[in-house]
């Protein structure tokens, strides 16, 4: 398939990737537009795990109020003024706020589950998988423990605009297209109810 400039437009108008990164999508897809997809994705979680060590100085907060009665806020950090004052970046910091604000996580993080949390839980579901076959108790633990807490840590919540994407995803599509490391370094959550 022919690689035209309307077919490098339209993976980028889905995408938000640069212009290079999406002609060379399209070529290792051999011009399949879903394809071509799947591999940036792939890229941008490689290019985030790349820029992993690389220090936070710049941010922006991102708010949001629903029906004034429940609020949020998030600090969405990267490396530099420059990208921290772009639009679309402080666009997608107010969205993480609509997410907080929407979803209620406890956590940012899995890292941030407290060990306390994690072995209540724990005994909670060893009790429910104890009549199970015992090579298979631990990996349907693991996978309760899993499920229990994707809810709780918001970089492994589906984002409430598009399911197919977790929060961790959104955050390696802005690393690859903003070319800077992005986190949620914190969030905050209000409730009137």
């Amino acid at each position: 398939m022919e690689i035209t400039t309307t077919t490098i437009k339209e993976l980028r108008d889905k995408t938000g990737v640069s212009v290079m990164q999406c002609k060379k999508a399209l070529e290792e897809a051999g011009g399949d537009i879903a394809k071509a997809e799947v591999i940036l994705k792939k890229h941008s979680a490689a290019a985030a795990d790349k820029k992993a060590d690389r220090s936070l100085a710049a941010g922006a907060i991102g708010s949001y109020i629903h029906d004034g009665v429940v609020g949020a806020m998030v600090l969405l950090s990267c490396e530099t003024d420059f990208v921290a004052k772009n639009p679309e970046f402080i666009a997608l910091a107010r969205e993480l706020a609509m997410q907080v604000a929407a979803t209620a996580p406890a956590y940012v993080t899995t890292e941030e589950i407290a060990p306390e949390a994690k072995e209540a839980a724990t005994a909670v579901f060893q009790k429910e998988v104890a009549d199970k076959p015992a090579e298979m108790q631990e990996k349907i633990l693991e996978g309760k423990l899993s499920s229990y807490f994707r809810d709780q840590v918001l970089l492994e919540q589906p984002f409430i605009k598009d399911e197919s994407k977790t929060v961790r995803d959104l955050l390696n599509e802005a690393t690859q297209k903003f070319g800077e490391r992005v986190l949620v370094s914190r969030f905050a959550r209000l409730s009137a109810r």
